[in-house]
């Protein structure tokens, strides 16, 4: 068995990893990078660092508007596609490359499996959430991470080829935890101490592109009691000095963008975590440490009802209510996210319909 998978961003990488290992045991796979977005991170040290496969294509699209850097990379997949002839195209998530490859490979009759299907944040304004709804009307499996996003979709009358696999992000986390844990000195290199620091991340184009809400928000980092670490994302950066906005809190700690291991390590040490990432979310959630998250809605939704995450927008009082309020006893929270063995079930699923 052939299969092609398409990913853009590095995030998509760490999910796309473990499953990458367990098909290259037993099946094929050609791994395209599309360039969506640019890391200087990308580098052959990343992939070492995390036993991740080098990609076999590097299609180099790069930043533009979404529909021309969508066209581009559906050019440039569907030459791929046709020379490497796959059994099945894998994409992940809801970025523009998710996309191009699910309708490149739906044109060209190849069928295509879409791993976090059935996320919704019911926000079509957001990019992400159009990428999402048109791939999974697109696939023919449908790799469900959670029984609330198998829901999603039976209420949009998806449900064949629809299976429930758990999350690869928890197969993830559980692999390069490990890996954190042995090559990560981040916490002595800034001097943190595990549990004494909230981690922020701010990245979100909703938020750093509105004045109103970035204002909130540095308004409520400026106020932290607590120490706090904020690895700050170029776009963020960029915006503050044009609207006369500035971290000014002896308390919190802005250091450059951190690797993945890096990351993973302030994540599971810390006392809590304020961010508008997707991923982040998540991943505090594995790691048993309480999410305030500066967004309006999430796809995670499970996280919210089971009290482990709490939506605060972009509103400073709201902010700082949680800071200072909001706790969790994770010994009463249930495992929603399977059980850690999302990229064999995926893999045992295509083998079975292909008949591999």
């Amino acid at each position: 068995m052939k299969v092609l998978t398409v990913v853009g961003a590095r995030p998509q990488f760490i999910k796309a990893a473990p499953v990458s290992r367990v098909i290259r045991e037993r099946a094929q796979e050609v791994l395209v990078h599309t360039g969506q977005h640019y890391d200087k991170s990308m580098s052959d040290v990343f992939f070492e660092e995390l036993h991740i496969p080098v990609p076999e294509y590097h299609l180099h699209v790069g930043s533009k508007s979404h529909g021309a850097q969508t066209g581009e990379m559906l050019s440039k997949v569907e030459e791929v596609m046709l020379k490497e002839k796959p059994d099945c195209v894998l994409v992940y998530g809801d970025t523009n490359s998710t996309l191009a490859g699910a309708l490149a490979a739906s044109k060209l009759h190849i069928p295509v499996a879409h791993v976090e299907a059935g996320l919704r944040s019911f926000n079509r304004r957001m990019p992400e959430e159009i990428n999402r709804v048109l791939t999974d009307h697109v696939s023919e499996w449908l790799f469900c991470p959670t029984p609330t996003a198998v829901r999603h979709l039976q209420t949009e009358g998806i449900t064949k080829g629809v299976h429930l696999t758990g999350d690869v992000m928890l197969d993830a986390v559980a692999y390069n935890s490990r890996l954190a844990n042995d090559k990560s000195t981040i916490l002595s290199d800034l001097g943190l101490e595990a549990g004494g620091y909230v981690l922020i991340t701010l990245h979100r184009a909703e938020n750093t592109d509105d004045p109103a809400r970035l204002s909130q928000i540095i308004g409520a980092i400026n106020e932290l009691p607590l120490p706090a670490v904020l690895p700050l994302h170029p776009r963020t950066k960029g915006k503050l000095a044009p609207l006369g906005l500035e971290i000014t809190n002896p308390n919190v700690k802005l250091i450059e963008p951190v690797g993945y291991l890096d990351m993973l390590q302030l994540e599971v040490n810390a006392k809590k975590i304020l961010t508008d990432s997707g991923g982040v979310q998540k991943e505090a959630f594995f790691a048993k440490v309480p999410c305030i998250t500066m967004r309006d809605e999430t796809e995670w939704t499970e996280t919210v009802e089971l009290g482990t995450n709490v939506l605060v927008g972009a509103d400073q009082s709201k902010i700082l209510e949680a800071v200072h309020g909001f706790e969790v006893d994770f010994s009463q929270v249930p495992e929603v996210f399977g059980d850690g063995r999302a990229s064999e079930k995926i893999l045992d699923q295509l083998m079975k319909d292909l008949g591999k």
